[in-house]
Parts: C-alpha cells; sequence; structure tokens
C-alpha cells in the first residue's frame, strides 16, 4: 500500500510534519509550490496526485485552480481532509484506464512503497501519451544538522536510487537536485516536533532535543525527477 504504516489509524505525525515545514519554512515556495507552477506551465489538465495525503498539493494550485486535480492515497483518514476530488485505492492498484491523465505527481512517497517499480509502471499506464510525471524523493542523508540524533531508514525508493528506478520505466529522465537549507527550528520544541514527525518517540525526542543547538537551519536533501510517457 502506498502508505507510511499507521498513518491511516494514526496520521498525526503525517499532519505534524506538513505544520512543522509550513510555520517554520524559509522562503515562500515549498516543493509543493515548485511541483504546482511545473505543472501549470506544462498546461496539464487532468493531475493525479498519488499519495495525495490532506491535499498539500491542491492547497498550492491558485482558487479556483486551472486544472483538475484528483487526490489519491490509501488513508481513509488523511483523504477526510482532502479539499477536491479523491479517491481511496493503492498506488501498486490504480483504479483508473490506462491513458487518462495529462499528469501525475508522487511527492516524497514511492519510498512508502513496497514496489516502487510496479508504482511507477501503473502510473506510466494512466498517463496519456506525452503526460507527465513528477516523483521526488529525499536522500539518506537528509537533515544532516539532525544526524548526531537521527538519521533516515534507507528505503527502495532514495534519491540515490530515483532516477535510476524511474529511467527502468520511462526511458528518459530530467533530475532536478535540492540541496538547501528548507526551514529553522526556532527551539528545542520544535525540533522535538520535526523528530516526532519523523516517528521518533516523543520521550526520545525531547531528549535529543535539548542537546542541539537553536535556532537550527535544516537542510533538506533530494531530488526531483521528471519524465514523460
Amino acid at each position: 500500500m502506498a502508505l507510511e504504516p499507521g498513518y491511516d489509524s494514526a496520521p498525526e505525525p503525517f499532519r505534524l510534519a506538513g505544520r512543522v515545514v509550513r510555520k517554520y519554512l524559509i522562503g515562500a515556495r515549498s516543493l509543493h509550490d515548485h511541483i504546482a507552477a511545473k505543472l501549470l506551465r506544462a498546461g496539464a489538465s487532468l493531475v493525479l496526485d498519488i499519495g495525495s495525503g490532506e491535499g498539500a498539493l491542491s492547497a498550492a494550485l491558485p482558487h479556483p485552480p486551472p486544472l483538475r486535480l484528483v487526490g489519491l492515497d490509501a488513508s481513509a483518514a488523511l483523504l477526510r481532509a482532502h479539499p477536491g476530488a479523491r479517491v481511496r485505492a493503492d498506488a501498486l492498484r490504480l483504479p483508473f484506464r490506462d491513458g487518462t491523465f495529462d499528469a501525475a505527481v508522487a511527492v516524497n512517497m514511492l519510498q512508502h512503497v513496497g514496489d516502487p517499480g510496479r508504482a511507477l509502471r501503473e502510473a506510466r499506464r494512466v498517463l496519456a501519451p506525452g503526460g507527465l510525471l513528477l516523483a521526488s524523493a529525499t536522500c539518506r542523508d537528509d537533515s544532516p544538522e539532525l544526524a548526531p540524533v537521527w538519521r533516515p531508514e534507507p528505503g527502495p525508493f532514495d534519491a540515490e536510487d530515483a532516477p535510476d528506478r524511474v529511467c527502468e520505466v520511462f526511458g528518459e529522465v530530467e533530475v532536478e537536485r535540492w540541496d538547501a537549507p528548507l526551514i529553522t527550528l526556532p527551539d528545542r520544541a520544535a525540533i522535538r516536533d520535526y523528530l516526532v514527525a519523523r516517528h521518533v518517540p516523543r520521550p526520545m525526542a525531547a531528549e535529543a532535543a535539548a542537546h542541539l543547538h537553536t535556532p537550527l537551519p535544516v537542510t533538506k536533501r533530494g531530488s526531483l525527477v521528471v519524465a514523460r510517457r
């Protein structure tokens, strides 16, 4: 399933991660803002947001949106807050006909899928000829400022592997890499929340935060992989 374990029964870590980024974002543009701008420039009219959660991509679009966005997620709890068209389904078995969408988006979610290759093949299947795929992934050394207390678990679709994985299915890819501070955590409570959002138990997160200096800029490392059917 396209779902981090526990998100359906306990979605708070996912929601907390979104709140922390929105609250402490450096500058005005998030990854969802960047992807929304690319979709608009591409002239996409019907877009599938795979692993949409509560609709962060929808919120990044102008309102009323100049395109139709369909959110898809395995979590009913998260989809209840999605503001637009939404479908509860598995990224490995998309419930749409071949060639339905102009674009498909997968924001930092393919690392949560047991078989990213199959999910990519499904995404390609539901894209029309010339349809656009935008898939992002974080690096294994993401958030290096927190390396003394937390490291991301290696996954099946990290930024180090993502371009090759997408290329296997789509043939050619473009890669946008990022390595820059994204947020500044102003105090220990913010650091604790950032760690809790990454499934560190709250007591351990609070103890780790007590040993870090604030304010703490956090560097995000990853890639956006762009391909066409």
